[in-house]
């Protein structure tokens, strides 16, 4: 996870595509490589209509917008945002508003996350503090009961075995 978010930290910073004439390319292995992902993952994204590459036969060309787009689908996946709620949020890019209300979908998704991560991270704890309570528990009556089989060993009469003598052994010998 901590990868992906680094490599979309790097995407951002510095674009790995070439120039064909007037504007900046990628491949779909150079998006793969430079965001930790694979094809088929660009693929499945495509797929579901969060990009939109350009196609020059079987070749898919992608451009900065795409990329920026890939930029946001990292991130939001890495947070926790269903496909939908992205896709949801990148189709408002375009109703030229100054992003505002793409903005304001953003932010409503996000403050629902943290609620629902905040509402798990409770959960979560106590869960943990309902086992740590559980273990002490056990722990102390297993400590309980090796004490009680030790004073009960030490209440039982001990068997004494003696080495069977010479016509006992003999006799044992012969009923065999």
């Amino acid at each position: 996870m901590d990868h992906q978010l680094d490599n979309a930290a790097q995407a951002a910073a510095a674009p790995a595509g070439h120039c064909d004439g007037n504007s900046i390319i990628f491949s779909i292995t150079q998006l793969a490589e430079e965001f930790g992902l694979t094809t088929r993952a660009i693929r499945f994204y495509e797929d579901k209509g969060l990009l939109k590459p350009e196609r020059q036969g079987q070749t898919r060309i992608y451009h900065p917008r795409d990329r920026a787009r890939l930029i946001l689908i990292v991130r939001g996946r890495l947070v926790g945002l269903a496909l939908s709620e992205i896709k949801e949020i990148l189709s408002l890019y375009d109703l030229e508003d100054g992003c505002e209300t793409q903005n304001r979908v953003a932010i409503d998704k996000f403050k629902r996350r943290i609620a629902s991560l905040e509402k798990q991270r409770k959960e979560i704890e106590l869960q943990i503090a309902t086992l740590k309570e559980s273990c002490q528990k056990l722990e102390d009556t297993l400590q309980g009961q090796m004490a009680q089989a030790l004073v009960d060993a030490k209440k039982r009469p001990r068997v004494v075995k003696t080495q069977p003598s010479a016509a006992q052994a003999k006799t044992s010998a012969a009923t065999v």
